[in-house]
């Protein structure tokens, strides 16, 4: 059906908004759908060292499993990036839960390490979709003084979902040989969040950019109603400037023009983010039992070094409008480099728990940073496919992150491991401290429009 507006203004509408009831009730239900995202990531983390004993499997076998995760993340990040642009965030967001769910909860009755590997792939694909969309959303929905910090807020509290996972794992896997099946039961619970979802608008921005003004008129109308309802009269929006263009931005312009450098930019930082952050988090577990720590023993220092996820979360909520974002992510990036060589180089318990909790801390620090960042360098029309790209890229990367660990470990030893981890940090910090654009409180609509500068 034609519009019958020629404007909807939504960006400045939205962006003018003082936060509200209803930007809180979007925080709420993104945070619930991220602590089971990041949950059931973790799953399998926490289940292999249960599986090398029930199955007999080698860390390499876990390697592979783990690529093949990562492998359906590639696919569904960018899969899911292209949705979005095309059917909306919110339906998108419902699809791909109820995705990650269902497969999430195969993963339970998997009989061998062929049938878990195909799970795995489906679970990552629906998991790595909704990450996409999510982030896409608060970009849209959140004003630009307060993007970073509410997409902190829905990392901290989705990344307490990574400490009740270990937890919930550290005392189920040990009561019988099959009990590490219940952990992936319970990162199917996502599944709750579609209830949360009910009353939750698609992006007026989307709408807009899809000629549906008369549908993003009326959404943004309902917002305005509530939020004047609960904090008075509203200040008027800025005039548009531009005319919105009605387009859909194929792939391969993602490597053209102006958006050549922010691509090439967000892949190296994601790729090589992703190899550092998964070299870490996906094998702490296991390799505290191959360096001779006990599945009790490995199952505790992860659970409490994993308790540091949501504290890191919090942290870029009081930092994250403090700096440019660029800024942040540089000296974030540096500080895990520290930690990380530090939990590489102890072998005291004491020692261990303490430098993995920092390195927890740091690195989920960084996350809700380029997670932010991100869906800024991108316009309405290519801000999900652009996001959902590089991320997916920085997935696919980590198929051989696995491989390159297993490799490294059989050949030279536990600590090798950790200085590879660091050196992923160290390009990450390098490339977006030198080309990396400044994007700190400009409204969406502006950096869409014009060529961004380091």
């Amino acid at each position: 059906m034609a519009s019958s507006l020629t404007t909807v203004n939504a960006g400045n509408r939205l962006d003018r908004l003082p936060v509200s009831h209803v930007h809180k009730a979007v925080l709420l239900a993104l945070a619930f759908a991220y602590f089971f995202e990041l949950g059931d990531l973790n799953t399998f983390a926490y289940t292999a060292p249960a599986l090398i004993t029930a199955w007999g499997l080698q860390v390499s076998t876990i390697g592979l499993i783990t690529s093949a995760s990562f492998l359906g993340m590639f696919i569904g990040a960018t899969l899911g990036g292209w949705i979005a642009d095309r059917i909306g965030r919110r339906t998108s967001l419902l699809w791909m839960v109820a995705w990650f769910s269902v497969f999430s909860l195969l993963n339970a009755v998997a009989w061998d390490p062929v049938s878990l590997g195909i799970f795995r792939f489906l679970t990552g694909m629906g998991l790595s979709a909704m990450t996409i969309v999510a982030n896409t959303y608060i970009s849209e929905f959140f004003p630009p003084t307060v993007r970073g910090r509410y997409q902190g807020w829905a990392m901290t509290f989705g990344l307490l979902g990574i400490p009740a996972t270990a937890w919930v794992a550290r005392f189920i896997i040990p009561l019988t040989t099959w009990s590490w099946r219940l952990v992936f039961v319970w990162g199917a619970l996502g599944v709750v969040f579609l209830i949360f979802a009910l009353r939750m608008q698609e992006s007026p921005r989307w709408l807009e950019k899809h000629g549906l003004n008369d549908r993003a008129d009326a959404a943004l109308q309902r917002l305005e109603d509530e939020v004047t309802r609960e904090k008075g009269a509203l200040p008027k929006p800025d005039a548009q400037t531009g005319e919105v263009v009605v387009s859909r931005v194929p792939l391969g312009e993602l490597f053209s023009g102006t958006y050549l450098s922010r691509t090439v930019i967000l892949l190296v930082a994601w790729i090589f983010q992703t190899l550092g952050f998964y070299g870490f988090v996906s094998w702490v577990p296991t390799l505290l039992v191959a360096h001779g720590f006990s599945l009790v023993s490995s199952l505790t220092y992860s659970s409490i070094i994993a308790l540091g996820a949501p504290i890191g979360a919090l942290v870029a909520t009081q930092i994250s409008e403090r700096l440019d974002r660029k800024w942040l992510i540089v000296i974030v990036a540096l500080t895990t480099v520290v930690f990380g060589l530090s939990y590489g180089l102890t072998f005291q318990p004491a020692l261990i728990v303490i430098a993995g909790f920092l390195v927890t801390v740091s690195i989920q620090c960084f996350a809700p940073l380029l997670y932010a960042y991100t869906p800024e360098l991108y316009p309405t029309e290519a801000r999900a496919l652009g996001t959902g790209l590089t991320y997916g890229v920085g997935r696919l990367a980590n198929i051989v992150g696995p491989l390159i660990v297993s490799a490294l470990y059989a050949s030279a030893g536990y600590s090798s491991v950790f200085v590879y981890v660091a050196a992923t940090w160290v390009v990450v910090a390098v490339v977006v401290g030198i080309w990396g654009p400044l994007t700190h409180f400009k409204p969406l609509q502006k950096l869409s429009q014009t060529q961004l500068r380091a």
